[in-house]
């Protein structure tokens, strides 16, 4: 018998939570394979990383479920079923798929957009993992990378928006050293949490402090947006420090009345909302360590001339 897929998990992970009690990780998903027959023999495969193969599956499902809210996560390793979970469970009792998560980006009451990953391939998304057999094996890598960065990404901003102010905006200075500001002595400088007349952090942009970036940091939620005012107030702020320069990053997104308001103003003001925070903290390595290093080859041709 083949060893069941990632997204076979998905039901039985919900239907083991469906008691509304919180499951450790390991313990969840081994309940889940239990449901879905898998044998002692499908628990002893290991991938390349030595983990179990089935765990490894079965945290791919609980990622998916939580990108999607039907799972939330009290604490580390720790998982509880959510009303989207019970809903999507009571619709799919048997079994769930991608696609019946994407489903839910069309739904005004989803608490949460489910983002398709890109196709190195194309310019199109993947409705399904069924996509995979279209790509050679070099646009498969590709197409695993993004999926890997899309679930770290989501998981970062749900860890920053967890912690205390001072913790984001202290990331969000070491992220602006990890991409080469902060003049020659990597400099960055975080203001007082009370009074900062609306400036969270100061980076020097030159190797002698001449001219300096302000930096201001706001948690929000994935789903909320900054708006116009909000920059407004950062513009202000700027002015009051005879700076023209700064930059207003978020855990949440940008209203469109605050982007077009930042592109009006002679001061030259950078936003930066969670979906480019989480790609830039990943490609700078802020806040994420490498867990596996995979070498492509090909054959040498100066070895056979």
């Amino acid at each position: 018998m083949t060893a069941p897929t990632w997204d076979q998990y998905m039901a039985p992970s919900l239907r083991v939570l469906a008691d509304g009690e919180v499951h450790q990780f390991r313990n969840l998903t081994a309940a889940a394979a239990d449901l879905l027959g898998v044998t002692t023999e499908q628990r002893a495969i290991l991938i390349p990383s030595g983990q179990q193969q089935y765990l490894n599956r079965g945290g791919w499902a609980l990622s998916y479920l939580a990108r999607v809210g039907a799972v939330e996560r009290p604490s580390r390793g720790r998982y509880q079923i959510t009303e989207v979970g019970r809903q999507l469970l009571a619709e799919h009792p048997d079994s769930l798929t991608e696609k019946d998560l994407r489903a839910l980006s069309g739904d005004p009451h989803a608490p949460h957009t489910f983002k398709a990953f890109p196709s190195p391939a194309s310019n199109t998304t993947y409705e399904s993992t069924e996509a995979d057999t279209a790509l050679d094996p070099h646009e498969q890598i590709e197409a695993g990378i993004a999926r890997i960065h899309a679930d770290v990404a989501g998981d970062l901003l749900t860890r920053l928006h967890s912690k205390e102010p001072a913790f984001f905006e202290q990331a969000v200075l070491d992220l602006l050293i990890a991409m080469g500001y902060g003049g020659a002595e990597g400099r960055a400088t975080r203001t007082r949490l009370v009074n900062d007349g609306g400036i969270d952090g100061i980076v020097d942009q030159d190797a002698l402090g001449l001219s300096r970036i302000y930096v201001q940091a706001k948690r929000y939620a994935p789903d909320n947006s900054v708006g116009r005012p909000e920059i407004q107030g950062f513009v202000g702020a700027l002015h009051g420090n005879a700076a023209n320069q700064g930059v207003f990053i978020t855990t949440g997104r940008f209203s469109n009345g605050a982007r077009e308001y930042a592109t009006s103003i002679p001061s030259r003001v950078i936003l930066i909302d969670g979906e480019r925070l989480a790609a830039l903290m990943i490609r700078y390595g802020v806040g994420v360590q490498v867990r596996r290093t995979v070498q492509i080859v090909e054959v040498d041709e100066d070895f056979f001339e």
